[in-house]
């Protein structure tokens, strides 16, 4: 392991140990407060491009195995930890984290003070960073890091080529994959639906040849604002199909009904975000992912009405529309890694996106 360090672009260092193998390891920087679920985090699309910090100590525990990926590989930018556990003991564990780290070319990095850096960022926000040997002087990183020119077209990156299709005997679902993890393909095909998965760059008439009894808009990385493509295709989708929004999908959604959105302080990542119908005040545990938000203020100006917000920020977290079946969610769902209380929402819009509908219009009228 080489000596390391991360420099901020605020100019705070931090240093470790680990492998950056390379020359230009930059990303913006966030964290994360799951305890478990680092394989399904590692390999989430929507951290496309960022160092993820994570804030529980002892990282690397149970190994790597073969059945929690979240896709084909990892897209993160790098990792960061305080404890790396290099002897993990799980009876599915086939390889160690370093090593799948190293063999992906991820640069990670550990012995590093995650609750400071932490701090750091809950005070300053997410910021862009770079993993350097500890040899270059911060002279000759920070000019690099404010000078670097950073994609913002993340979608493309991490959105399937090519339409495939998983057979079902159910009503048939389409995907348009914006970074989708595999935990919601797997919810669909446990519930025996005919899914078609698309790519993010789809046409209205392509989908609409496809003849879809519903429509799923998944996570992704970025800025929903720079997908300008996908906001068009949801807003020619919206009167003719029932669409269920997840994480960006749900963002996505917002935009092309007229809403607008706005980068966070430094955004919700972990699966113990408390979030509250407004309708029935009840609260469940959600997992979360992202670091954009509806503005909550842009909602009065559109079809859409708020069903359920943040317990600790107030941020939007659901919304609904006001004369279409159309409904979406800021956090998972499926909860991969996180909890499951929210799962029902598969039942409910996948199965009966209508009765979803007139449900919550009946909810609303009943609290007035």
């Amino acid at each position: 392991m080489d000596d390391l360090k991360i420099t901020l672009e605020n100019g705070v260092e931090f240093y470790g140990k680990g492998i950056c193998r390379k020359n230009n390891c930059m990303g913006e920087v966030v964290f994360c407060t799951s305890m478990t679920g680092y394989q399904e985090i590692i390999t989430d699309p929507s951290y496309y491009g960022q160092f993820v910090v994570m804030t529980y100590p002892l990282i690397g525990n149970y190994g790597i195995n073969e059945e929690d990926f979240e896709s084909i590989k990892p897209y993160l930018n790098g990792l960061i930890v305080k404890e790396l556990c290099e002897y993990p003991s799980h009876y599915k564990s086939h390889i160690k984290l370093s090593d799948y780290l190293s063999k992906e070319n991820i640069p990670f990095i550990y012995d590093v003070d995650t609750r400071e850096l932490t701090k750091v960022i809950r005070v300053e926000g997410t910021m862009r960073a770079m993993i350097t040997k500890t040899t270059l002087s911060k002279d000759k990183i920070l000019p690099k890091i404010l000078e670097a020119n950073i994609s913002t077209d993340f979608i493309s990156k991490v959105t399937t080529n090519n339409q495939y299709n998983i057979a079902g005997k159910r009503e048939k679902i389409v995907v348009i994959d914006l970074g989708m993890k595999k935990g919601i393909l797997n919810e669909l095909i446990k519930r025996d639906f005919d899914i078609t998965v698309v790519p993010s760059f789809s046409t209205f008439d392509e989908i609409r040849k496809l003849s879809p009894d519903k429509i799923l808009l998944s996570n992704g990385p970025g800025d929903p604002k720079n997908a300008p493509n996908v906001i068009n295709l949801v807003k020619e989708l919206i009167p003719h199909y029932p669409i269920f929004g997840i994480c960006l999908g749900h963002q996505i959604i917002a935009l092309a009904c007229g809403a607008d959105t706005e980068k966070m302080k430094f955004g919700h990542r972990g699966p113990n975000h408390p979030v509250k119908n407004d309708l029935t005040n009840q609260v469940k545990i959600t997992s979360q992912n992202h670091n954009f938000t509806i503005k909550k203020s842009s909602i009065l100006r559109t079809n859409l009405e708020i069903i359920e917000t943040a317990s600790h920020d107030g941020s939007v977290e659901a919304i609904m529309h006001k004369k279409y079946p159309v409904v979406s969610v800021q956090y998972h769902p499926e909860g991969a890694p996180g909890p499951n209380d929210s799962n029902e929402l598969f039942v409910q819009f996948l199965e009966n996106p209508s009765g979803l509908f007139k449900q919550r219009r009946r909810e609303k009228l009943e609290v007035l």
